[in-house]
């Protein structure tokens, strides 16, 4: 037994070794009194800060952080995320202070240096102050050359500075990361490229314009806003049949975005002397989806515009169950009522459907982020990510559920 001595001295070692390691990371003595360092991550004070930052009540989160942050200043995590918190609240100075001194710690690891700069990062950006948030994104990569977040966050900051083609390059760095999603970088590639082609657009330049949304659509089948704007170019050309055809392959893609392309099929089915056509593409994806309002809104207008008003009232009326709320149904049903001279039946069966209505513009929200706008938006002018954008969904009127 006495051989096993020697071994068991040594196993007896590590394991004090490890406990006194352990109790090392956990324990600091300060001021003569011995700190958990643990205590102030599982304090009540940083889980409620948590809880109130998700819950955006800013100046509670900042509360409660503090408090956390007194049980032990040194917990670098309470001390980043107090600065996120100021930044948030949009007290950006007192974040990029927070955020730089925790840079002058002399014993952060690298991992540590780049996620606080990632945050110092965000706050130079929230400032606007470009130049520095590149300076602190370009810091990160060099200290972690695979951090996503940072490579994000220089995307994002060439996009609003409209340097599409820095952005396009960034992106694709992004895209050769692992474990990336192929299809989503392919699909955000499309918008970067049928941006580009916008500014070729603007600046008259009708050929390199028409190429870059072509390269959209090779990228993703589903970029709906390059077929638009590709059909745009071709009429533009005097190539009406490709530009129709441009615009049909956007609603076969995102029949929901079929409203986008009304007005300009209708406008093109009546110069090549075809509006029956416009009739029976609304009717098509009326009878594919029996809840689209907006595809009889566009009949009703068409057949009101031929005189064929009470027919148009039909329609608008059909449709109003459907988007009870929606200003644009209202506007048309008055201009008809009107053209019918107020008959009393119609009104007051248009009365009686808009009851308990509420007029608002059409709305759409980010499904990201919840941004709302009265608009379509390609991408979202608050968390800036790409097609993210839904119509809002309006409850029907009872019985109308499909």
């Amino acid at each position: 037994m006495s051989g096993y001595g020697p071994l068991l001295a040594t196993l007896f070692a590590l394991l004090i070794g490890l406990i006194v390691g352990k109790a090392w990371e956990r324990y600091k003595l300060r001021e003569g009194r011995w700190i958990d360092r643990r205590r102030s991550r599982e304090s009540p004070h940083y889980v409620l800060g948590l809880d109130f930052l998700v819950g955006r009540q800013l100046d509670q989160a900042i509360e409660e952080l503090s408090r956390a942050g007194s049980i032990d200043p040194e917990a670098l995590e309470i001390q980043m995320v107090l600065g996120n918190a100021y930044r948030e609240k949009g007290q950006v100075g007192r974040a990029i202070t927070i955020h730089q001194n925790l840079l002058q710690r002399p014993k952060l690891s690298k991992l540590e240096h780049a996620y606080v700069l990632v945050c110092l990062g965000l706050d130079y950006r929230r400032g606007g102050f470009v130049d520095r948030a590149l300076e602190a994104f370009q810091e990160v990569r060099r200290l972690d050359p695979h951090n996503r977040e940072a490579l994000t966050q220089v995307q994002r900051l060439y996009e609003e500075q409209h340097q599409w083609d820095e952005a396009a390059r960034v992106r694709q760095q992004i895209a050769s990361l692992p474990n990336e999603d192929p299809g989503r970088n392919q699909a955000i590639l499309a918008y970067i490229e049928n941006e580009i082609g916008m500014q070729h657009l603007r600046q008259q330049e009708v050929g390199p314009a028409a190429r870059r949304f072509e390269s959209a659509i090779d990228l993703d089948k589903a970029a709906v806003p390059a077929y638009i704007n590709l059909g745009d170019v071709r009429a533009r050309e005097g190539r009406m049949d490709q530009a129709i055809a441009q615009w049909e392959c956007a609603v076969r893609v995102a029949p929901e975005r079929a409203y986008l392309v009304f007005d300009r099929l209708e406008q093109a089915y009546a110069k090549a002397d075809a509006p029956a056509k416009f009739q029976a593409f609304c009717r098509r994806l009326i009878d594919a989806n029996p809840q689209d309002w907006r595809a009889r809104l566009a009949l009703a207008r068409h057949l009101a515009a031929a005189g064929a008003v009470r027919p148009s009232l039909d329609l608008l009326l059909d449709a109003l169950p459907f988007n009870p709320h929606g200003l644009s149904i209202h506007q048309e049903i008055w201009q008809v009522l009107t053209r019918l001279h107020l008959d009393p039946a119609l009104v007051q069966r248009y009365v009686d459907l808009t009851r308990d209505a509420v007029f608002y513009l059409d709305p759409h929200v980010c499904t990201r982020c919840r941004y709302r706008s009265t608009e379509l938006l390609w991408q979202c002018p608050q968390c800036h990510e790409w097609n993210t954008f839904v119509e809002e969904r309006i409850a029907p009127a009872e019985g109308l559920e499909t």
